[in-house]
């Protein structure tokens, strides 16, 4: 199959005329950091002080975030950011989204989501758990939610970036190499391979 990028080097084409929206596409991989721990610190300190938690009920919840992050990165990447675009301007948008990131994949300021795109999707989520939870188990539950998008993002950056040497490690940046150099349409888990495993979208292993 033929490889899906264009360059591996730290670089990347202008996608947007406007000097306004080309600055927002880009992003330092740890402005979501800066962004979504002090949400996630806010949100958890509601959850104790405020609406008095159980901590055995947080534990559960923060845990029950973080799984449903894992799938949400599962589904979004596979259905959202691969979806097959006939038209001239489905074409422009998917790029916009994803596609640039598989022509440049060592582009080290489009390796995270941009907040212009992560903010909209992260309040979209917080009213979804709200209505599903209420007010006061949604804390901690979007808590994981967010700190699994996290983990999620600055892994990716990891992966590209970053020498791996850990077991866990390099099977995770393997995985998302096969995606990248083998077949774009598998292995749509980036921070884990699970959903990939769950849903038939793995890599087989290799024969010897």
């Amino acid at each position: 199959m033929a490889k899906n990028y264009v360059s591996n080097k730290d670089e990347t084409v202008r996608m947007f005329e406007s000097d306004f929206m080309e600055f927002f596409s880009r992003v330092h991989y740890t402005v979501p950091l800066y962004v979504y721990v002090p949400v996630i610190l806010v949100l958890m300190y509601l959850s104790i002080f405020v609406y008095s938690i159980s901590a055995l009920n947080i534990f559960v919840l923060f845990i029950g975030g973080i799984a449903a992050w894992t799938l949400a990165e599962y589904l979004l990447h596979r259905f959202v950011f691969h979806f097959k675009a006939t038209s001239e301007f489905g074409k422009k948008i998917h790029f916009m989204f994803h596609g640039v990131h598989h022509d440049y994949p060592s582009d080290s300021k489009r390796l995270v989501m941009p907040p212009s795109v992560s903010i909209p999707l992260a309040l979209l989520f917080f009213f979804l758990f709200r209505l599903i939870f209420g007010e006061s188990l949604m804390m901690p539950f979007f808590s994981g939610f967010i700190a699994g998008y996290l983990f999620y993002d600055i892994s990716h950056y990891a992966i590209h970036h970053f020498n791996m040497h850990s077991k866990f490690w390099l099977a995770i940046k393997n995985h998302h190499m096969l995606h990248h150099y083998q077949d774009e349409y598998k292995g749509y888990g980036v921070s884990s391979p699970f959903w990939d495993l769950v849903f038939g979208t793995s890599f087989g292993k290799k024969k010897s």
